[in-house]
């Protein structure tokens, strides 16, 4: 019996080559591969830019203060005009039949 057990290999411990998945087709190309087997996307070019949270607040935040700055400044520059003709106030002798 120790023979056999001797002649028994323990599995390899080698870790698997990485596999690399194409970002435009998604098929696993292995680790060195320089273009996609499948599509022939190139692998070496860097990821593309995806926004995080993070960068979605800050951009929300930048328009929205911007909104809010916008209005009070609008507000202000409003008020520095004269009013507006108060087009209810109609004088009596225009409209003779309203007086009845």
């Amino acid at each position: 019996m120790p023979e056999s057990q001797s002649k028994m290999q323990a599995p390899s411990l080698k870790p698997e080559p990485a596999l690399l998945k194409c970002p435009a087709c998604a098929t696993e190309n292995k680790a060195k591969a320089r273009v996609c087997k499948k599509c022939g996307y190139d692998l070496t070019a860097p990821p593309l830019w995806l926004p995080t949270w993070k960068w979605h607040l800050k951009v929300l935040g930048i328009i929205y203060a911007s909104l809010i700055i916008a209005y009070f400044a609008i507000n202000a520059l409003l008020r520095q005009l004269p009013p507006p003709l108060d087009i209810r106030d109609i004088p009596a002798d225009v409209t003779p039949w309203l007086n009845k």
